[in-house]
């Protein structure tokens, strides 16, 4: 082989021998580099798992914040309930109590009322019995010292003066005793078929005289003969006696006093009406309580209770019909009853001509006014 020859090719080897020492040392760097990149990528990977550990602590808690969350909204909805039914509570309380105070004072005014009524009972008490007491006694000094023949006049007033305060007390003990069988249940009608229109027409004439003597009026009037109705006729009486003597206490001499009687076809209306003093208008309102006196100031002629007017209004109410007033202060006042138009199943229409006592239930009932 020539030299020549021999020179290309061991020219040839060595490059050959170059080329590959410059790719195994590309090789080793590329493995170094493939090696290092693996250690990266598994750097990367732990990275990536703790990241995922997070992230699923991180949702846990999550989790565990959503769930105290609702608990929080639950505990704070019951809260909120409770907070409610306290407040319900506490409106409750408060209007039992507003309720508790209303009753404490309707049971103070009711008390203060029932004590003023037993005021007025005991000088109702006290003054016949005061009468009637001093009259025994002047009658017994007059038995004593042989005075009784020559002082005849005077006796005859003073046994009038003891029938009067007597049939005085006697209408007190009724009308007590009457209210409190009305407040228990226990008082009872006895109804009848009756022409109220004569029963009133009957009152009217048997007052008459009475009122002449006051130096007073009193005028009948209807608008029609006869009216049959259900009425206990003897509490009927009382309640027109009661209204008539309260016309009669409050007129002056001169004045008139109407009675009137109107068919309303439902209803029976009887009104009583003066042109008196009159009522206030503060004390329409209360006129028909029990115990109540409408002005104790105006007591003139005007002696009693306050117990006539509720009892009227009980008696009223008991036939089934109502009573109301209207009064102008200073120019008289007008009640007015009104009954209905019914009547007793069976029962006869009983004749009203003498079922009027003539004297002592006038003189009970107008007791309390003086001639």
């Amino acid at each position: 082989m020539n030299n020549k020859l021999y020179r290309q090719l061991t020219l040839q080897l060595e490059m050959s021998l170059k080329e590959n020492e410059e790719k195994e040392k590309r090789i080793i760097e590329l493995i170094i580099a493939n090696k290092e990149l693996s250690l990266q990528n598994e750097g990367k990977g732990n990275l990536a798992a703790e990241l995922i550990i997070a992230n699923k602590e991180l949702a846990f808690q999550s989790g565990e914040k959503a769930d105290r969350a609702a608990e929080l909204i639950i505990a704070n909805k019951e809260l909120a309930f409770q907070s409610g039914e306290k407040a319900d509570r506490a409106a409750e309380l408060v209007i039992t109590n507003k309720e508790l105070i209303v009753a404490n004072k309707e049971l103070i005014i009711a008390n203060k009322a029932q004590g003023e009524f037993l005021v007025n009972i005991s000088h109702e008490l006290k003054t016949p019995l005061n009468v009637i007491s001093s009259t025994a006694q002047l009658f017994d000094m007059y038995c004593k010292n042989g005075s009784l023949n020559t002082l005849n006049n005077s006796i005859v007033k003073y046994i009038d003066s003891l029938k009067q305060n007597s049939y005085r007390l006697s209408k007190l003990i009724n009308n007590i005793v009457d209210s409190s069988k009305i407040e228990a249940g226990f008082f009872e009608l006895n109804l009848s078929n009756k022409n109220i229109v004569g029963v009133i027409e009957e009152i009217v004439r048997s007052v008459s005289a009475f009122i002449e003597i006051k130096g007073l009026n009193i005028i009948f009037d209807t608008d029609i003969e006869e009216k049959i109705i259900a009425c206990d006729s003897e509490n009927i009486e009382r309640i027109l006696l009661n209204l008539i003597s309260n016309a009669i206490k409050f007129s002056d001499e001169g004045d008139e006093i109407f009675v009137d009687v109107k068919d309303k076809n439902e209803f029976v209306e009887i009104s009583v009406k003066d042109s008196g003093i009159g009522i206030e208008k503060k004390y329409l309102d209360i006129i028909f309580d029990r115990f109540k006196q409408v002005d104790k100031s105006l007591s003139r002629n005007a002696e009693g209770t306050g117990i006539g007017l509720s009892l009227v209004k009980s008696i009223v109410e008991l036939h089934g019909g109502s009573i109301y007033v209207e009064s102008e202060y200073g120019k008289g006042s007008t009640f007015t009853i009104k009954i209905p138009s019914r009547k007793v199943i069976n029962g006869n229409a009983i004749d009203s001509s003498n079922m009027i006592s003539e004297n002592e239930n006038i003189q009970v009932e107008l007791s309390d006014i003086y001639l």
